[in-house]
């Protein structure tokens, strides 16, 4: 399961490399992102792509798939077929966090891509709203089977990362049909992507800034279980 990741860069690198038509949110860096939080959605509406923000999780958040969605399980859940088919999002990355386990230690890893640079998850959204009607905007994680690399820190899965022209389709208002939707979610190349040690205060969902990105030495890194 990923339970944490980062979108850090430049706005104007963020809108190039999405194409992204409108913002609707005042962006800003986020270095460790988990559950419950808000972070940058892509969506596409009226042929136009907008960058929006939403809540990582959906509504109740403790429900199954909530933050990651597998895709059996979207296959078997009508609601969820119908947020495939309609609503479709993707979440601007640049690196996932896990947490490699030797024996009674522990050290957290930042898995990204071998050029450092920011790639696209696949998502599925969802507008809850409350007992006064006021909206919340929340979104989940879909994944498929993990890579090698990942397969080191999550035995199964990981997260949906889509190339350029799958990203296209994925977030088509046209494209509706599950099955041509669903071989879009294939597994990224572990030979594009790297991980090493950073400090184990990306545990604490208050810690976001740089420092949460930088390289450690594996020699500090290591905690206690």
């Amino acid at each position: 399961m990923c339970q944490r990741f980062s979108m850090a860069a430049d706005l104007p690198v963020v809108l190039d490399h999405f194409q992204v038509d409108r913002v609707m949110y005042y962006y800003r860096n986020r270095y460790n992102i988990s559950p419950t939080q808000s972070t940058p959605v892509i969506l596409q509406q009226n042929g136009e792509r907008v960058l929006d923000e939403f809540r990582w999780g959906f509504i109740p958040y403790w429900g199954k798939d909530a933050v990651n969605a597998d895709l059996k399980t979207v296959n078997d859940n009508p609601s969820y077929r119908k947020m495939i088919e309609r609503q479709r999002c993707v979440i601007p990355c640049n690196g996932f966090y896990y947490w490699k386990k030797e024996g009674k230690k522990m050290y957290p890893v930042r898995v990204v891509l071998k050029n450092r640079g920011i790639f696209g998850v696949a998502g599925l959204f969802e507008v809850w709203r409350d007992s006064r009607g006021e909206p919340l905007r929340t979104f989940t994680m879909v994944m498929t089977d993990a890579n090698r690399l990942i397969g080191d820190y999550e035995e199964s899965r990981m997260p949906a990362i889509l190339p350029e022209e799958a990203m296209k389709d994925w977030l088509n208002e046209k494209h509706t049909a599950f099955y041509s939707l669903s071989s879009l979610l294939q597994t990224y190349s572990d030979d594009n992507m790297e991980a090493y040690p950073v400090t184990p205060l990306i545990g604490n969902d208050h810690h976001d800034n740089s420092e949460c990105i930088r390289e450690m030495d594996l020699r500090t890194a290591w905690v206690k279980q």
